[in-house]
């Protein structure tokens, strides 16, 4: 246990609203299939800068409240955010040293991990997949998770969240 005080708490708190919100948000029917991943790469930031912090049962804790929103299975995104959450922590000294380009790649990687299975969820419910279409988020997620490592990094900064 840490003796440590942390602060900025409520930051963090507020990106995953941010994110679930992003969610959530309408969009037209030609965006919806690009619509990037936005909690899953907010917990993968959380989780790479402070491991100690956010981890595990956050993914899965929000994962569960983006089921609600999202009116789908319950369970289904908190299984593929526990999983992203899983495999962020275990990488976060890995994922610090890399650089953007293999960041976007990891996180392309992950995303397409999370995207199959819930493909694979929706075929067991009865929806087999028509197209490629479940790889549109994981392209959209890498392609901006740039910008959301830079905008959450001068957040974290700013509010001193430790």
């Amino acid at each position: 246990m840490s003796l440590e005080k942390h602060h900025g708490g409520w930051v963090i708190i507020v990106s995953f609203i941010a994110g679930l919100l992003l969610t959530i948000m309408p969009l037209p029917l030609w965006a919806k299939a690009w619509r990037p991943d936005w909690v899953a790469m907010i917990l993968i930031y959380w989780c790479i800068a402070l491991p100690q912090r956010v981890g595990v049962a956050t993914g899965w804790l929000v994962g569960v409240i983006q089921d609600v929103l999202t009116d789908t299975l319950l369970g289904q995104h908190a299984l593929t955010l526990h999983l992203i959450a899983f495999i962020s922590v275990k990488s976060h000294r890995r994922m610090r040293i890399s650089t953007f380009w293999q960041q976007s790649f990891w996180i392309f990687i992950m995303i397409l991990v999370s995207q199959a299975v819930h493909t694979w969820i929706h075929a067991m419910l009865g929806y087999p997949p028509r197209d490629w279409s479940f790889l549109y988020p994981a392209f959209s997620s890498a392609i901006l998770w740039t910008w959301i490592f830079i905008i959450l990094r001068d957040v974290r900064r700013a509010y001193q969240v430790s």
